[in-house]
């Protein structure tokens, strides 16, 4: 007992407002309604899902899996809780206090995708079980949890999917995001989603995600030239068998920068500031440079200093690129260090990392492949942290079952409308294509048909639209996978969260399954997403029983 104690306190929360306060007083007042009517203890289950797939597209990356555990692992109201809701509500009734204060999740159960799945509209990522009071208590918190990181992972993986396997992916949005909280779960999906770093301190080392940065125009405009340098101080021993030079490190740049096409126009301020920071980093240097003139000075200022470490034994990095057109000067660039090469007979010199910052987003990263260029690593902040393009998901908690009985909510928008019940979920594969051919939503084999599943590889199962009777086919599926899976069972967490690598390693192998015109970015195909018979039956006769008819006279 005393262990699982232990245990509990610590798989916690990441943040420290993530507890039973967060929530919108709302919970709080259905909750003190239903225990003023002794409703309180009636068995609810809701589903947590989303109706549209974000960014104009046609999947999502669920994320915040193990962030909504570490909170019902937590969940319960402190006597420091209890007081100041007292206190903002002395006219409530004293005992619901004393209620409240009991309170935890020991009766609730909760199925869940997995992190990092690709996820579509209407299937649930959380089914939750138990007390309607508790169920209801929970919901704030656990769409807030949810909606960020499924938008951030997915906004990352959308990226991916765009520049390929082949480029590094960083994350550089701390300084726009909004707010800590907003920062450090940003690195933390991102990471999930498909990025390789982070520019993020403190979130690369809490979650042991790759650190990646070099130095900001405020580095390079702070040298003057080079007499700023203190020349005594700058001397890079050689290495990997390299001869000791008879001049010095500075000299041996200054004479190479007079050998190079621009050479002697290139800024000596700029120049400084790239031997300092070589001084500094010898096997790391990539510099930043488009502080005054890209290719007229950055770049060859880049190359003196690079050929001056290669004669000491050191492999420089590259260059980033943060302003002007990108797709233009990565290939001027590239052209250039081709040219160096062939020029000292260095072959590494043509394959310089280039990486391009500037205000990127999705649009631009495919306008650049349209163009093409010459970049291999891109710096991603803004539109990657803020979601600039689409700044919510729209994630919705539902009353789908109360007392075993189903519940419906109708709209008069049909994309508004639930499917009632208590459901399972699956994804069928197809034989023909080795591929998912759509998810379909049954009603829970824990309650109808145990010995007579209606999802079962090899036999033929109609698959229809919840709410569309022209939209139906069958499948004879060759792989049935179960999409929910149990990960809190009465008050216990179930489920082994994986490493954030792991999951980040399931994300992409899932979305490898899938074919691209599903992943497209303009006009992606629908992915089909239907209901079993029974279910859409039981949908018809909810919507006809619930909703008055409309008596004209």
């Amino acid at each position: 007992m005393a262990e699982m104690q232990e245990e509990k306190k610590e798989y916690i929360p990441g943040s420290n407002f993530v507890n039973s306060l967060l929530t919108d007083l709302y919970q709080i007042t259905m909750t003190y309604a239903y225990w003023k009517n002794k409703h309180e203890e009636q068995t609810a289950v809701f589903d947590l899902f989303f109706r549209k797939c974000p960014f104009k597209g046609e999947y999502t990356i669920f994320g915040g899996l193990d962030e909504c555990l570490r909170f019902l692992n937590t969940f319960g109201f402190s006597q420091k809780h209890l007081q100041q809701l007292e206190g903002r509500f002395p006219t409530w009734d004293k005992k619901f206090w004393e209620y409240l204060g009991t309170l935890d999740a020991a009766l609730l159960t909760v199925y869940a995708q997995r992190e990092g799945s690709v996820c579509f509209p209407r299937i649930p990522l959380l089914r939750i079980e138990g007390p309607v009071a508790v169920c209801q208590l929970i919901e704030t918190t656990l769409l807030n949890l949810v909606n960020y990181a499924s938008l951030v992972t997915t906004n990352a993986c959308r990226i991916r999917q765009c520049v390929g396997t082949s480029k590094a992916l960083l994350e550089f949005g701390l300084r726009r995001a909004q707010g800590p909280d907003g920062a450090m779960s940003a690195s933390k999906y991102a990471y999930i989603g498909g990025f390789d770093g982070t520019s993020n301190v403190l979130a690369g080392i809490i979650n042991d995600i790759p650190i990646k940065g070099t130095h900001a125009h405020s580095f390079v405009s702070s040298f003057t030239g080079i007499d700023a340098l203190n020349k005594e101080l700058i001397n890079i021993p050689p290495i990997n068998g390299a001869n000791e030079k008879n001049t010095t490190f500075i000299d041996t740049v200054l004479e190479y920068r007079s050998q190079l096409e621009h050479g002697s126009t290139t800024n000596l301020g700029e120049l400084a500031a790239f031997i300092a920071y070589a001084f500094a980093f010898p096997t790391g240097f990539l510099a930043l440079v488009d502080t005054y003139d890209t290719l007229n000075s950055g770049v060859p200022n880049f190359i003196a200093v690079s050929l001056a470490l290669h004669d000491l034994g050191y492999k420089p990095i590259g260059i980033r690129l943060d302003s002007g057109d990108l797709a233009f000067l990565s290939k001027e660039s590239r052209a250039y260090f081709k040219k160096i090469a062939a020029q000292f007979k260095i072959a590494s010199f043509e394959k310089f990392n280039i990486v391009a910052s500037n205000d990127i987003n999705e649009s631009v990263l495919h306008a650049l492949n349209e163009q093409g260029h010459e970049i291999d690593s891109f710096g991603i902040g803004t539109h990657l942290v803020t979601c600039k393009r689409q700044p919510a998901l729209g994630c919705v908690y539902k009353l789908v079952a109360i007392n075993g009985q189903p519940r419906i909510k109708v709209s008069q928008s049909q994309s508004k409308m639930t499917v009632p019940g208590k459901k399972m979920a699956y994804r069928l594969w197809t034989a023909s294509r080795n591929e998912p051919i759509l998810d379909v939503l049954v009603r829970d084999p824990e309650e109808v048909q145990p010995d007579n599943l209606y999802c079962k590889t090899d036999k033929q199962c109609l698959c229809e639209h919840p709410f569309d009777g022209t939209k139906r086919c069958r499948v004879t599926p060759s792989k049935v996978e179960q999409i929910l899976i149990p990960v809190f069972e009465k008050g216990k967490v179930v489920y082994d969260s994986p490493s954030l690598q792991e999951i980040r390693t399931h994300c992409q192998t899932q979305i490898a399954r899938f074919r691209r015109d599903y992943l497209r970015f303009t006009n992606p195909t629908p992915y089909k997403v239907s209901v079993s018979g029974e279910l859409r039956d039981l949908t018809q006769r909810m919507w006809r029983s619930e909703v008055p008819v409309v008596d004209y006279q």
